[in-house]
């Protein structure tokens, strides 16, 4: 049996919205939906690093504190690592534009009628972002 592929992904939250990418078209896995910001956990890098390298190559921002939380997903080839970003240095773009195609701040209401990567993450990213909007500023 072939290891899982570690992957750590980002629910970076600001006034109660969720940021996503829009997965390029032109991707081979998961092309054509949303997804959390991530992506591959290098060999020699805990998952909490991953999600920090990959927040500034991706959005072009310097996360601060990420904090675990459990996602739950569909893909038996996955290891996924999710994260919780309250806060970070400057504001996020879209830095790889093959990667992804667009960059969106969504309620959670809005959440259930989009087209997502993993939606068995769904319960998951709703947490995340009830967990986020508790905490105090």
């Amino acid at each position: 049996m072939v290891a899982p592929i570690p992957i750590a992904v980002a629910a970076l939250v600001r006034d109660g919205q969720v940021l996503l990418a829009h997965r390029h078209p032109s991707r081979r896995w998961y092309p054509d939906c949303w997804d959390l910001v991530g992506g591959h956990v290098e060999a020699d890098e805990l998952p909490q690093q991953a999600v920090v390298r990959e927040c500034l190559e991706e959005l072009g921002v310097q996360v601060h504190d990420p904090v675990p939380f459990p996602i739950k997903i569909s893909d038996p080839t996955l290891e996924m690592h999710a994260f919780l970003v309250t806060r970070w240095d400057g504001e996020p773009t879209n830095a790889e534009p093959e990667e992804h195609d667009d960059l969106r701040w969504f309620r959670p209401s809005d959440l259930a009628d989009l087209k997502l990567a993993q939606p068995v993450a769904l319960p998951s990213i709703l947490s995340a972002i009830q967990v986020a909007t508790a905490q105090p500023m």
